[in-house]
C-alpha cells in the first residue's frame, strides 16, 4: 500500500525544504485554500438537493448573470481569508474592486486572487467546474493592501493553484517548485497526493478550443486550426479535438495529456475588449502551473507571465499548453507560418 500523504504534510516538507526559517505563513495560507475549497466541494456535490442550483438576479463586474453556487464560493473564500492575518488584500472575478480585510483585523505579506467557481455557466448541466488561485507578496509600504499589490505580472506570483470538481475533486498547485496534485477522499476529508510533479508532454495530438468562433476570429488563428485538422500537419494526421467548455476542466486534461488549449481574440466586435478570459484570475495563474511542469502560455505574442496588468478585470487572449504546440501556435498568429 502507498503511504497516504496528505496536502498540509507535503506543502510542510515542501517548506521544510525549501525555505526552512520561513514563518509558516504562506504554508497556512495554502492550507486556507483547501480548507475552502473542501467546502465549495461539498456544495458543489450536493448542489441539486439544496437548492443553489441556477442563477441570481445579479450580474457580475464582466456583465455576466451570477449564478448561486458563484456566490456561495466568493463569499466562502472570502470569509476564510480575510480575518487570517495572512493577507493584505484580495480581489475576485466576481468583485469589481479589490476586497480589503476588514477593520481592527490584521493584515499579512500575501495578495490572494481567485476566480471562486470557473466555468459556473455549465453548473446546471452538471459539468466539471472549478476555482483558480493566484498568490503574490504584498509590495505596497502601507499595512493594508492596495490595488497595486494585485496588479502584479504573473511572473512574481509566489504560488498558484486551481481545483476541479469533478468525478472527483482535485486541487493542483505549485509554488515554483514542481506541480503536485491531490484528491479528496471524501471518507477521511483531506486531500491525498495522487499526482507527484506532474510534467506536461513537450508535444501532444489534442486541441481544444471553441470551434465555433472560428469564422469571428483572426487569420492566423484560423490557419492554425486548419493546420492542425490536415493530415499533412506535423504528425501526419489531424490532431483530436476535445473541448469540454469549462476551463479548468480542459487545462486539467491538457496539462495531464499534452496538446493545447487556446481561446483567441474574437472580432464580432470591434469594440470588445482583446480576448474573453481574465488575466489575473485565469491566465496567469494557470500559465504559472503549466510553467513548472514544462509547458508555456502566450497571447500569441509575449509570454502570459510577462504581462504587466493595468486593469483588476484585464483580459487577455490565451494560447497554453505542451511548450512545442504553444511556440507552432505563435508562429501562426504572428504570421509568420502559413
Amino acid at each position: 500500500m502507498r503511504e497516504p500523504i496528505t496536502i498540509e504534510r507535503h506543502i510542510l516538507e515542501q517548506q521544510q525544504r525549501g525555505f526552512p526559517k520561513a514563518t509558516g505563513d504562506f504554508t497556512q495560507l495554502l492550507y486556507d485554500i483547501t480548507f475552502a475549497t473542501k467546502i465549495i466541494s461539498r456544495e458543489v456535490n450536493k448542489a441539486g438537493l439544496v437548492e443553489i442550483l441556477g442563477a441570481t438576479a445579479k450580474e457580475n463586474v464582466q456583465g455576466e448573470t451570477v449564478q448561486k453556487l458563484d456566490e456561495y464560493a466568493n463569499d466562502v473564500i472570502r470569509q476564510t481569508m480575510d480575518k487570517t492575518g495572512r493577507v493584505s488584500v484580495m480581489a475576485s472575478e466576481e468583485v469589481e474592486d479589490v476586497i480589503l480585510v476588514p477593520q481592527n483585523y490584521q493584515t499579512g505579506r500575501y495578495v490572494l486572487l481567485f476566480d471562486p467557481l470557473d466555468g459556473s455557466s455549465n453548473i446546471d448541466a452538471n459539468v466539471s467546474i472549478g476555482s483558480i488561485f493566484s498568490i503574490h507578496r504584498k509590495i505596497s509600504e502601507d499595512g493594508s493592501g492596495q490595488r497595486e499589490d494585485c496588479l502584479q505580472p504573473g511572473y512574481r506570483q509566489v504560488g498558484a493553484a486551481y481545483v476541479i470538481y469533478g468525478s472527483s475533486t482535485m486541487l493542483v498547485y505549485t509554488t515554483g517548485n514542481g506541480v503536485h496534485g491531490f484528491t479528496l477522499d471524501p471518507s477521511v476529508g483531506e486531500f491525498l497526493l495522487s499526482h507527484r510533479n506532474i510534467r506536461i508532454p513537450k508535444s501532444g495530438s489534442i486541441y481544444s478550443v471553441n470551434e465555433g468562433n472560428y469564422t469571428h476570429w483572426e487569420q492566423g488563428a484560423q490557419r492554425f486550426v486548419d493546420y492542425l485538422k490536415s493530415k499533412d500537419n506535423h504528425l501526419g494526421k489531424p490532431f483530436s479535438l476535445r473541448y469540454i467548455g469549462s476551463m479548468v476542466a480542459d487545462l486539467h486534461r491538457t496539462l495531464l495529456y499534452g496538446g493545447i488549449f487556446f481561446y483567441p481574440r474574437d472580432q464580432k466586435d470591434p469594440d470588445k475588449p482583446v480576448g474573453k478570459l481574465r488575466l489575473l484570475y485565469e491566465a496567469s495563474p494557470m500559465a504559472f502551473i503549466f510553467k513548472h511542469a514544462g509547458g508555456y502560455a502566450s497571447d500569441g505574442e509575449q509570454d502570459i507571465l510577462t504581462i504587466h496588468p493595468s486593469e483588476l478585470h484585464q483580459r487577455t487572449p490565451l494560447i497554453i499548453g505542451s511548450k512545442n504546440d504553444v511556440k507552432l501556435a505563435e508562429e501562426f498568429f504572428n504570421g509568420n507560418r502559413d
